[in-house]
C-alpha cells in the first residue's frame, strides 16, 4: 500500500519506545547486536527482488559484510523535545534497499532535572517485522547482553523466523485463490477515511498518553481489554468525526492482525507472522457499543470458521512473488488510493520478562507507528505495567489536532480511565 504513496515519499516507519530509569551506554547495545548478528543476518538485510520476475524478500551477505544497524545517542532539555525527535524518526524513511531496515537511539535525561530517566526507540521498516517481533528483537538483545561471555541461548538459539508452510502447493494454491476472490468482493463501494481526497500528505503525527484505571467487565463475563469492545469504542468516536465533517455511511473497512505465533511462545521475529480479519460496519450502527462489539466477534467468529483468516495467510506468502501493481488489485478501492477507513490495534502487555532491560529498569513502553495518507488516522492500544497506553497516530491534512485531541478525550472516557501523568 505505501507503493500507492512513492512519489509523495511516505515513511513506512514504525517506532517502539522503551522509557527506563538511567541510561544505556551505546556500545552496550552495539555490542549485544554486533553478537546477534553472528546467528541472525536480518537486521543487517536489504530488501531484494530478482529481475524481472522472482520473490521479493530479504537478503544478506556473509557475516564480514552485515553492517550493524547504526545506534545514536542525545540528550533532550523537555519532553516535548522528545516527541519532537520521535516524530522526526517516523517522518525519515528507511529504504530498506539501500540501508539496514532498523536503527537505535537512546534520549537521555526526557526534561528530568535529576536526569535519571531516558528511553531507547527502535525504529524500523515496518514489513521487516510486527510490534512483537521487536519485543523479541529486545529479549534477544537482553540475553545476549546478560550471557556476557558464556555462549548465547546454549549453544542452540531459537528460530528467528517462521517455518515454510508444509501443505502441498495445490492445497496453498487453493486457499490463496479464495482469499484473493473474498478480499475482491469484501465490500461494494470503496471505503471512505478522513485521508478521502487528499492528494498532497503532510508529515506522519502521533500522540501518546498513559492512563491508569482498571478496565470494567462487560456483562461480568467479558472485559473491555477485548479487541472487539474496543473496535466498537473506537468505531463509536469515529462515527462522531464522520457526522463533524458530514461524510457519508459506507461501511467503515478495518484490518485487524491476528498472531499466528503459537500462545505462550515467543515465537518468530522477522518476517509477517500475521493474518488479517477485515471488519465491516456502518458507522450509524455504533451507538451501542456493547451490542456492536457482539456483532464483530460473531464476524470474527464466522471468519475463523469459514477459514477466511488461514486463507489470508496463505495468499500474503504467495503476494511476494508478484508485482507491487498487480499486488494492489486484490485490495478494495485502490484504484483510488482508498484502503482502508481507519486503523485500530491491541499489541496487549508488554512482555514482564522485560521489566528490565540492559540492567536498568523499565517505566513504560508503547509502539507508534505511522499511517498512509488514507485512511489518515489509526488507534493503537497496549499495556506496560500498570499503564495503559493509548496512541493516536495520523497523516497532517487528514487530521486536524484538535480532532486527535477528541478522539483521545472519548476513548479515555469510554475505558473509564485517568491520566497517569
Amino acid at each position: 500500500m505505501q507503493a500507492l504513496w512513492k512519489r509523495e515519499g511516505v515513511s513506512n516507519n514504525t517506532l517502539m519506545v522503551i522509557e527506563y530509569e538511567g541510561s544505556i551506554e551505546p556500545e552496550r547495545i552495539e555490542r549485544a547486536l554486533a553478537r546477534f548478528l553472528d546467528v541472525c543476518p536480518w537486521p543487517a538485510a536489504r530488501l531484494r527482488r530478482p529481475f524481472p520476475w522472482g520473490a521479493l524478500h530479504w537478503a544478506a551477505g556473509a557475516r564480514a559484510m552485515r553492517q550493524t544497524p547504526p545506534v545514536r545517542r542525545q540528550r533532550l532539555d523537555t519532553p516535548e523535545a522528545l516527541h519532537a525527535e520521535l516524530e522526526a524518526e517516523l517522518n525519515a524513511p528507511i529504504d530498506p534497499r539501500r540501508e539496514p531496515p532498523l536503527r537505535f537511539a537512546i534520549f537521555d535525561g526526557l526534561g528530568d532535572p535529576a536526569g535519571t530517566q531516558s528511553a531507547l526507540v527502535v525504529t524500523w521498516f515496518h514489513p521487516l517485522m510486527d510490534p512483537r517481533g521487536a519485543q523479541n528483537l529486545l529479549a534477544h538483545l537482553e540475553h545476549l547482553d546478560e550471557s556476557g561471555e558464556r555462549e548465547p541461548w546454549g549453544g542452540v538459539p531459537p528460530a528467528f523466523v517462521t517455518e515454510p508452510d508444509p501443505r502441498p502447493l495445490r492445497e496453498r494454491g487453493r486457499l490463496g485463490r479464495s482469499s484473493q476472490r473474498y478480499m475482491r468482493a469484501l465490500v461494494p463501494e470503496p471505503p471512505v477515511s478522513p485521508g478521502s481526497g487528499l492528494t498532497s500528505p503532510g508529515r506522519a503525527r502521533f500522540e501518546q498518553f498513559s492512563f491508569l484505571g482498571d478496565d470494567p467487565g462487560l456483562g461480568g463475563a467479558r472485559s473491555t481489554r477485548e479487541i472487539c469492545w474496543r473496535l466498537a469504542l473506537v468505531g463509536r468516536t469515529m462515527a462522531d468525526l464522520w457526522q463533524r465533517r458530514g461524510l457519508p455511511d459506507v461501511p467503515f473497512l478495518v484490518p485487524l492482525s491476528v498472531d499466528l505465533r503459537p500462545k505462550g511462545e515467543p515465537g518468530a521475529t522477522f518476517g509477517n507472522v500475521l493474518a488479517f480479519h477485515f471488519a465491516r460496519f456502518k458507522p450509524s450502527a455504533t451507538a451501542d457499543v456493547d451490542g456492536l462489539a457482539r456483532r464483530l466477534r460473531s464476524q470474527m467468529a464466522d471468519a475463523l470458521r469459514d477459514g477466511q483468516i488461514d486463507a489470508n495467510a496463505v495468499a500474503m506468502e504467495f503476494l511476494k512473488y508478484r508485482p507491487l501493481s498487480l499486488m494492489l488489485r486484490d485490495l478494495p478501492g485502490t484504484a483510488r488510493r482508498e484502503t482502508f477507513s481507519f486503523n485500530c490495534a491491541d499489541l496487549g502487555d508488554f512482555p514482564p520478562a522485560l521489566e528490565k532491560l540492559l540492567g536498568r529498569r523499565v517505566i513504560n513502553a508503547y509502539h507508534a507507528p505511522s499511517v498512509l495518507p488514507r485512511p489518515g488516522v489509526g488507534v493503537f492500544f497496549n499495556r506496560c505495567g500498570i499503564n495503559n497506553n493509548l496512541v493516536v497516530s495520523w497523516i497532517e491534512g487528514a487530521m486536524r489536532a484538535d480532532e486527535v485531541t477528541r478522539i483521545i478525550e472519548t476513548i479515555r472516557e469510554g475505558m473509564g480511565w485517568r491520566l497517569a501523568r
